[in-house]
Order: C-alpha cells, then structure tokens, then sequence
C-alpha cells in the first residue's frame, strides 16, 4: 500500500452540507473565528486550479501554484 491508495474525501463524498452561523465569535482566537475542519476544503485546491486555468489557458498541476509557476508553465506551453 503506499500514499497513491489512500482514498481522500472529495466535493463529491460531501452531500447535503449545510452551513450554519452559531453563537458568538470565539474568544479565543485572534478574529473569533471558528473551525470548520477539512470537510470545507475538500476541493478547494482543485477550485482555485481550475480558476487559474480558466483565467490563463495554463494548465497547473503542483502546488503550491505561484505566479512563477504559472509563467513557467506558460513559456513551457508557448515553447514546447
């Protein structure tokens, strides 16, 4: 078994999420937020790729995406 078969949630696996405002900002942190833990990530990495895509024609596919990578990718495809 390695990392490649580690099966991780996706947008998909998350159905019927509702969100909820509750009580008072917490105290103990900085801006009074509160956590709402890995479920409300789950594609965000995905989201924001696609929207660079979408922007710039560039395909990324590491991360963390950069304005460098972005423009490496770019002369790459323009080169290549």
């Amino acid at each position: 078994m390695s990392l490649a078969d580690y099966v991780v949630a996706a947008n998909a696996d998350a159905r019927g999420v509702d969100v909820l405002f509750v009580g008072q900002p917490d105290s103990m942190t900085p801006l009074g937020t509160k956590g709402v833990g890995e479920l409300a990530i789950a594609g965000m990495a995905a989201a924001i790729a696609n929207a660079v895509y979408h922007a710039t024609g560039t395909r990324i596919r590491s991360l963390p995406i950069s304005i460098e990578n972005v423009l490496s990718a770019s002369e790459e495809k323009t080169n290549g």
